[in-house]
């Protein structure tokens, strides 16, 4: 029988763009109640704004980089106090999804630097493990709750001038094997969810800025969106509580492999 998130708690961080705000309409329309975190505030506002109407029970914002202990500490504390009011959070919150992350350039290991290496790693393991630190007191035992992380087909498939993010996406996938054994016998599933070839900011961010390039990135192919991951999500957390979707590899029927990818003229 399918997981009822009505009403439940949903926490998604990297909120204000991308995968993180198509999964807050996804679980809006899931009758679920939201917080969503991210750094830019105005974009927050703007999704916040998109969950409602599609039909949260409730949506609320708040400043979020997970690149700093301290900011996961003050979100926690102010998302503790939406969930539980004057009563206990401990148990209240269903989902949380590990969102927040990305890539910054495409240097080879020869030519990187160390402030695109640190941002990939910063974000992509050690947010992870803050965040998930932070919530794993609120999330009940035995009653469907779900941990779900976002990864790549790079935690995968190596590629040339991707050394830091393969690496951080690697980390990623090896934090939700090790919670499955940390988290085991207590009802609380863990999964990731790896996308390839997906057309969102990503490659704007990672392409700091150029336009052109980005879409020459997905010029011609058919990639996946940022609805169709946020969709596979929803499926995912609403499976049975008896049910735990471990690791799950999505790639546009246009890419075989990471840089094997069908260009139409």
């Amino acid at each position: 029988m399918k997981f009822s998130l009505k009403n439940k708690w949903v926490l998604i961080t990297g909120a204000s763009s991308g995968f993180g705000a198509a999964a807050a309409t996804a679980f809006a329309a899931e009758g679920a109640k939201l917080l969503l975190g991210a750094r830019r505030i105005d974009r927050l506002k703007v999704v916040t704004a998109a969950a409602k109407k599609a039909g949260a029970a409730a949506a609320h914002f708040h400043p979020l980089d997970v690149s700093k202990t301290s900011s996961v500490e003050t979100f926690f504390d102010w998302a503790k106090q939406k969930i539980g009011g004057r009563k206990s959070a401990v148990g209240k919150l269903h989902v949380l999804i590990n969102n927040a992350g990305g890539a910054h350039g495409v240097d080879t290991v020869a030519n990187g630097r160390d402030e695109d290496w640190e941002a990939m790693l910063q974000t992509n393991v050690l947010g992870i493990l803050r965040v998930t630190r932070a919530a794993l007191p609120l999330l009940p035992r035995d009653d469907g709750a779900s941990i779900l992380n976002i990864g790549s087909l790079a935690a995968r498939a190596a590629y040339a001038g991707s050394s830091a993010y393969c690496a951080a996406k690697a980390g990623e996938l090896q934090i939700t094997r090790v919670l499955r054994h940390e988290l085991f016998g207590t009802g609380i599933r863990v999964s990731s969810v790896d996308p390839g070839l997906a057309e969102t900011e990503f490659a704007l961010v990672r392409f700091k800025g150029d336009v052109k390039k980005a879409k020459e990135l997905y010029a011609g192919a058919n990639p996946l969106v940022a609805a169709d991951i946020a969709e596979i999500l929803v499926w995912v957390a609403t499976r049975p509580p008896h049910v735990n979707i471990d690791e799950m590899l999505i790639k546009p029927v246009d890419q075989a492999d990471m840089g094997k990818v069908f260009k139409r003229p």
